[in-house]
């Protein structure tokens, strides 16, 4: 898909991973890579298994293929780089925490509308039913953007098996976030249509370091496309500045 390329940019001894979402690709977090690149950071912004080219790439995958993936590039990243920072978009945030639980030496990281609290059953049990039936595509969760001159680069459908395996993922996410021990930026969109925000107030409450909640009043869940995309960028910038130089935000 024309714009879902992934960025890479070889800069200083510092590097930060930046990790898209379910069925978006590398486009809606390319602003964040690219200042951070400007910044001076060696930056990797990958494009995870079954993304950014056809739907049906999507469908026979799951959370081990982009939790694999990840940890791939991160440890591409920490060969290189002297400190490494983590950021994430919605399951690109479940990733981050996924990795920050697993790797303490991970200097800072910086979520932005994450998905780590997990659906009730009811819910679950309502999507088993729906792709039981025969339904394995339902309609498309990208370009949730407040701004009407904007459309995300995304997947026009939602498969649902892949779904469900993401919903086991992050079972383990959550149960796992007090391990979480270095900073913190946490980003929240008051109003978002994919993403409640109960999952950030679930980070706030238990991560295991400091945390630092930044509210987003006009920004729906892609708010890296959004109306507050300077104030993502600028604050994602100033935080990974201060965590790779040991200092606490």
């Amino acid at each position: 898909m024309e714009g879902a390329e992934p960025f890479s940019a070889t800069g200083g001894p510092d590097g930060v991973l930046v990790l898209h979402g379910f069925t978006g690709n590398p486009w809606s977090l390319r602003g964040v890579a690219e200042k951070l690149a400007d910044a001076g950071y060696t930056v990797e912004l990958p494009l995870l298994p079954g993304h950014g080219t056809a739907l049906e790439d999507l469908v026979p995958m799951r959370w081990s293929d982009w939790s694999a993936a990840a940890e791939e590039h991160y440890a591409t990243l920490v060969a290189s780089c002297a400190r490494v920072a983590v950021v994430g978009l919605s399951m690109g945030g479940s990733l981050t925490c996924w990795l920050a639980e697993r790797h303490p030496e991970i200097c800072g990281i910086v979520l932005i509308n994450p998905f780590v609290e997990p659906p009730d059953d009811s819910f679950r049990d309502a999507v088993r039913q729906l792709r039981d039936s025969g339904t394995e595509i339902a309609p498309s969760i990208g370009s949730d953007i407040a701004r009407p001159d904007v459309v995300e680069v995304t997947y026009e459908g939602t498969p649902l098996s892949a779904v469900l395996s993401l919903f086991e993922g992050i079972e383990d996410v959550a149960l796992g976030l007090s391990e979480i021990r270095c900073p913190v930026l946490l980003f929240s969109s008051r109003e978002d249509h994919v993403v409640p925000s109960t999952s950030g107030d679930l980070v706030e409450a238990s991560v295991g370091g400091p945390c630092e909640r930044v509210w987003l009043e006009r920004s729906y869940h892609v708010a890296t496309l959004d109306y507050d995309r300077d104030e993502i960028e600028d604050r994602a910038v100033s935080f990974v500045t201060a965590v790779t130089a040991g200092a606490v935000p």
